[in-house]
Formats: C-alpha cells, sequence, structure tokens
C-alpha cells in the first residue's frame, strides 16, 4: 500500500510541476522580457527558421503539457489496474506504474508530431506571435473539423476503450512488466485516436494559453468519466461545428 501511495503521489507531482512550469511559460510569453531560461526558451520559440533549437525548445515544451493534461486521464485506470492485478507485491505495484509511464510516453510522441505541426505554422507564419494561436478562420474549421471528428465511428471506437477500463485491461491484459508496458502503450493508442483532434484546437485557443489547456484536459477527462451515452459525444460534436460556422459567417 505504501509503494502505491508514492507512485500516485509522484504522479500528481509530476502533473503539478508541470502545469506550475506551463502557467510559468505562459506569463513569460506574454511578457517577452527577463533574462531568465524560462524567458530565452520563449524566444527561442519565436524562431522558427533556427529549426533546431526551435524544436527542441517546442517538443519540450508540448511533451510538458502532454504530461499535464494527460497524467490525470491516466491515474484511474492505474488504480483500476491494480484492483484487477491480483496480489500487492511490489512487482504489481511496479507493473501499474510501467503501466502509466507508458500511456504517457504515447502522448508525448503525439508532442513531437505536434511540434513539427507547429514549426510548419509557424514558418508558413499561420501563427500569431501572441500565445501562438491561428487566425480565426482557421481556428473556425479546426473547430469544424474536430466536431466532424467527435461523430465518427473511429471516435466512438476508440472511446468505448477509454471510457471503459476495465473493459479494456480485461481484454488486453498480458502478465509481467512487458505486458504492462504493452497495455500502457495499446490505451494511450486508443486515447490518442480518440483525442487527437481535441489537441489540434490548442492552435485554435493558443498553444501556450493555460486556460486552453485546462479546457481540453478537463473536457478529456469528463469524456472518459461520463457515461457512454449518446449526449456525452454528440452534443460536443454539434456545439463544435456550429461555433466553427458561426465564426465563418459572422
Amino acid at each position: 500500500m505504501a509503494a502505491r501511495t508514492f507512485i500516485l503521489v509522484g504522479f500528481i507531482a509530476l502533473a503539478v510541476l508541470a502545469w506550475s512550469f506551463l502557467w510559468q511559460s505562459e506569463v513569460a510569453m506574454s511578457t517577452m522580457s527577463g533574462a531568465s531560461p524560462l524567458a530565452g526558451l520563449m524566444r527561442i520559440m519565436m524562431q522558427p527558421h533556427a529549426t533546431g533549437p526551435y524544436l527542441a525548445a517546442t517538443a519540450a515544451m508540448w511533451v510538458v503539457m502532454m504530461i499535464a493534461m494527460m497524467t490525470p486521464a491516466v491515474l484511474p485506470v492505474v488504480l483500476v489496474f491494480w484492483r484487477l492485478e491480483r496480489g500487492g507485491t511490489a512487482r504489481h505495484v511496479r507493473d501499474g506504474a510501467l503501466f502509466g509511464s507508458s500511456y504517457l510516453v504515447v502522448w508525448c510522441l503525439l508532442g513531437g508530431i505536434m511540434a513539427l505541426l507547429q514549426w510548419g505554422l509557424q514558418r508558413s507564419d499561420l501563427l500569431h506571435p501572441h500565445l501562438l494561436e491561428v487566425g480565426p478562420i482557421f481556428a473556425a474549421w479546426l473547430a469544424i473539423g474536430a466536431g466532424i471528428y467527435q461523430g465518427t465511428a473511429l471516435k466512438a471506437r476508440c472511446l468505448s476503450h477509454c471510457q471503459s477500463p476495465v473493459g479494456f485491461l480485461m481484454s488486453h491484459w498480458k502478465p509481467g512488466a512487458v505486458g504492462a508496458l504493452r497495455m500502457g502503450i495499446a490505451h494511450g493508442v486508443y486515447c490518442v485516436g480518440c483525442c487527437w483532434a481535441l489537441m489540434l484546437l490548442m492552435f485554435a485557443g493558443g498553444v501556450m494559453s493555460v486556460g486552453v489547456m485546462l479546457a481540453v484536459s478537463g473536457f478529456i477527462l469528463l469524456e472518459r468519466l461520463l457515461p457512454a451515452r449518446l449526449w456525452a459525444t454528440k452534443l460536443p460534436s454539434v456545439l463544435l461545428i456550429g461555433w466553427g460556422v458561426f465564426k465563418l459567417v459572422v
């Protein structure tokens, strides 16, 4: 029990540190002043033509974002993992930690892809300097695209795996450390398949906006926890498409 508590506290502390870093980064991006390492990092992220340093800084930022946003989503599944795996030995506790860690690794890989996308948008002058956001027309199309994806069969299939941790673990169970890693990766892939379009909304509201990050991560967490009913997916789809169309016509 003590080992499990230690690991849970470790995951929570990691998320808290990540959110704190993101909040300080938003402040640094807004002011773009000072000689602190964080201010220097923000200035590097405004220089996409310096490809190497830019991609390193941007990828690091997206990795921190993924850890902050997705750690709350995986912790309930880790708890279910421990309840399903019989025994309370250090090996069982380790396997739960490996499951959660490999899940986050998948999201960090998506963060690397998002960094490349951000680089392309910034090189094309499609991201505004303030908090790194696209223009209103582009943002509207991102919302429409996310709304359309919300209503697809692929979204529903991936979401079903995310909404039922017990069902996922029972159907994908593999014993041992390697099994825990493989299950964590598989669960991460399903969750990326469920939420990648929502992550693109970060470009609509501002990549460095902590408020947008909280809204997206909160929605993702609610999607997991709410009952799998029609309104849980269809209503957000209608709202996103409606908002996007509204922004296009006004």
